[in-house]
């Protein structure tokens, strides 16, 4: 690693815009954003545990849909990144930032049976829905739709996957 720095842009600040978003509204937007991109990562990295360890008949269906669904949270993140840093924000990239900004709580390192690890998940998941309900909110009262837009059509895939975990979680299998 190179110790000689030539910063482009602090982080924490906000500066101006391509796209003439108010700077103090954009504070307020950036600051939910970064919340949706640490929190991301804390699912995604819950997920990616979860389909490492699956174990069990259903195994391969649902290592793929936890591999699904990681993937998609992982293009989720960066898409909210990106736009953090189109309306003059600097996203959130090292552990500690995301991890302080991060507003969902991990699962310890310990393995868990999938159905416990599933309703971890599915708890996850509903709080993440309920941050981006009220930052949809934030970004259309504050007159920035395309924000808004994104979050919603983020928003539609999150509670699909919501929709699936808990479809899994239901009593009735076909296992024995």
């Amino acid at each position: 690693m190179s110790t000689q720095k030539s910063v482009l842009k602090e982080a924490g600040s906000v500066g101006d815009n391509p796209v003439r978003l108010d700077t103090e509204k954009a504070e307020q937007i950036i600051e939910a954003l970064n919340t949706d991109l640490a929190d991301a990562y804390v699912l995604y990295h819950q997920l990616h545990k979860h389909h490492w360890n699956v174990e069990g008949a259903e195994h391969l269906r649902l290592h793929e849909f936890l591999q699904e669904a990681y993937e998609e949270v992982e293009e989720a993140a960066d898409e909210i990144a990106e736009r953090l840093q189109s309306i003059g924000g600097v996203p959130h990239a090292s552990m500690p930032a995301l991890s302080e900004a991060a507003t969902v709580e991990p699962e310890d390192e310990d393995v868990y049976d999938i159905r416990t690890s599933l309703e971890n998940d599915l708890e996850m998941y509903g709080d993440i829905i309920e941050s981006y309900r009220e930052h949809i909110e934030l970004a259309a009262g504050l007159g920035d739709h395309a924000t808004a837009h994104m979050l919603r059509e983020q928003l539609i895939e999150i509670e699909e996957h919501a929709h699936v975990i808990d479809h899994y979680l239901e009593d009735d299998t076909l296992v024995q």
